[in-house]
Order: structure tokens, then sequence, then C-alpha cells
């Protein structure tokens, strides 16, 4: 943010208010991580403040400080639609479009509140009064460590809030295996490790959670694999009812895409998730090198995100839609075939 804004920032917390923060539908680790240290600053500063998800978020992250306070806008609607309603300010973390909230957009919309956005995606939609977006950065998490830091507040975070800031940075990151990984990115980490961030507690509790459904799940994912060497390129499909025949819940499949992307010399890859609830079929792409998935996202598969990991959604048959990959593929041999790694 810049100083005009940073002060007007400032201005606008210095008397309690009614806050509403918000995270991206589908939250993972670095919107849970960000709503939940911003929550704490907020509630340190004497506002009441409500988190709203637009649905549940992984169980991976239960464990982390006020996680148990965040409202399931799908759950818990009128409760959610008070909170919305009644709102000074509300923040929006992790996204930058108010569609990214799923059904909670017509409430957002309809909002008067003050809006104030910290996100890390590209193009971002101008509704916030103030907003702090940055592409290069590693996550929204090491956005809102900088956030409070020109607010003259690090020395307000305590140690959950580190927890939560270097849990959102590691996942976003891939454990600092990404090229969004910055020597400032691993500076602030140290910081939080020193404000009490238990990094190998924080790594046990987000990557050695595997249930023997999610292994078998896993199992089944990668006996899905399918391989473009002719486009450097690799996907992925889970069946709605693979799903099911695996007890699946929310998180399972997360990581899931990379054991792809993780194949000697393979550029791009793809997973496809059938969600039969929303009548559609979830997408993640990931990508090494100068491969850009998000403008593959966005021109093919309703979507964005970064340069590197983007989502999306298609609403066909899930035949229809890897056939519509393997249809698009040829567009992208080019570049494919072109990108160092």
């Amino acid at each position: 943010m810049n100083e005009e804004m940073i002060i007007g920032v400032k201005q606008l917390l210095e008397t309690p208010k009614k806050i509403v923060i918000v995270p991206h539908k589908s939250p993972d680790g670095d919107a849970i991580g960000s709503i939940t240290a911003l929550y704490s600053y907020l509630n340190k500063l004497g506002h009441e403040t409500t988190m709203i998800s637009p649905n549940d978020y992984p169980k991976f992250l239960s464990w982390l400080d006020h996680t148990d306070k965040i409202i399931n806008f799908e759950k818990q609607n009128s409760q959610a639609l008070t909170a919305i309603d009644e709102a000074q300010i509300i923040f929006i973390l992790d996204h930058n479009a108010l569609h990214r909230a799923g059904d909670m957009e017509q409430q957002l919309t309809a909002s008067d509140a003050t809006f104030v956005m910290i996100d890390h995606h590209q193009q971002p939609d101008d509704f916030a009064r103030f907003m702090y977006s940055d592409t290069s950065m590693s996550s929204t998490c090491e956005m809102v460590y900088h956030f409070l830091d020109q607010l003259d507040a690090l020395d307000l975070i305590d140690q959950g809030m580190a927890t939560s800031l270097y849990t959102g940075i590691l996942t976003d990151t891939g454990s600092f295996k990404y090229r969004s990984t910055t020597s400032t990115t691993l500076r602030v980490a140290a910081n939080l490790v020193d404000k009490g961030a238990d990094s190998e507690k924080i790594n046990r509790r987000i990557y050695d959670v595997n249930s023997p459904s999610r292994m078998k799940l896993l199992g089944v994912a990668l006996s899905n694999l399918i391989i473009l060497p002719e486009y450097r390129a690799a996907f992925i499909t889970l069946t709605q009812q693979e799903l099911d025949d695996n007890n699946f819940e929310k998180g399972d499949t997360e990581g899931f895409v990379n054991y792809a992307l993780s194949l000697d010399d393979i550029v791009f890859a793809q997973i496809f998730i059938e969600k039969a609830d929303e009548s559609m079929i979830k997408t993640s792409l990931r990508s090494k090198g100068d491969f850009d998935v998000n403008k593959m996202a966005r021109e093919h598969w309703n979507g964005g995100g970064h340069k590197n990991a983007a989502g999306g959604r298609s609403e066909a048959s899930m035949q229809e839609t890897v056939d519509k990959l393997i249809s698009i593929l040829p567009q992208y041999e080019s570049d494919l075939k072109s990108t160092i790694i």
C-alpha cells in the first residue's frame, strides 16, 4: 500500500467498528492463515470482528487459532447475513473479485461497508476503497505481515498469529520451493519463527495428516494419471463416484496435481475433480518455468490465479472436459516444448 492508503487505513481503524473478514470459496492454508491472523490483530485493537467463509475449510487447518470462530456461510447463513449487513468494514483476503466468494457475492456487492482488499492474484476487480494488490508476493499471509509492518503493528504479532501467517506462507510456496519464494519471503518466515511459529510442528500438522481413505484416494488418482509426452503435459481425473468410494473429505485432494507435475520433463499438469452437488468439474492447473497457466485458466476454464498455479471449472461432463483439454493443447504446443525447466 502507498502512504496515502496506509494513513487512510489507520484512520479507519482508529475507533472500534464492526468488521467482517472474508476469504475465497474453498479456502486453503493461505486464506485461513491470513484471516485468522488479521482477526487476532483487529480484536487486539478493540474491533468487533467476524470471519465468514463461503463454505467449509479443510480439517487439517482446524488447529490454527480462532478457526472455531469462523462462520460457515452455507451452514450459518442467517448469522452470516446479519454480520455482513451490520459491517462497517469488510476485509477481502486472498481473492480479488467478489464472485470468488461464491454465494456471498450478492450480499457483499450490496453492502455499504468500506472494503479493504489484500491479495496477490492477477487482474483484481475495482471494488475496494483500499487495495493492497501485489502479484510478486508469495502469499496473502506474507502480505498481511507487510500490512502489519506498515501499520507499525509487528510488535502485536503473538505466537498464534505467527503460526497462522507461517502456515499460509508455507502452503502457498509449496514449502518454499515455488519461484514466488523470495529472500524477503524467507526473512519474513524467519521473523515469524522468532515470534513463536514452530516450523517443525506446522509442517507435521499440515503434511503428516494422511488418513487411510486419503491415501487410497491418492492411489486412485495416480492410477488415473494420463501422460501426454508430446505436449510435456499430464492430467488426473477423479469422478464423484471415486470420491464417494474413498470417503472424500474437504482437503483430501490438496496437492494431488503436483504428483503429475513432478514427472520428469513435464511442464504442465492439470487435475479434474467432479463436484456433483455443484454440477461442475473443479480443476487445478500447475506449471513449471515460464508457462502461464493463469492465462490458460482465464481463457478456457472460467478461472485464473498465478502464472504457475491457477484454478477453474467446467460445467461439461468429465469426458467432455478431458476432450476439451486435449483439443486445446495444440494451441500451446510451441510454448510447452520451448519452456526451460
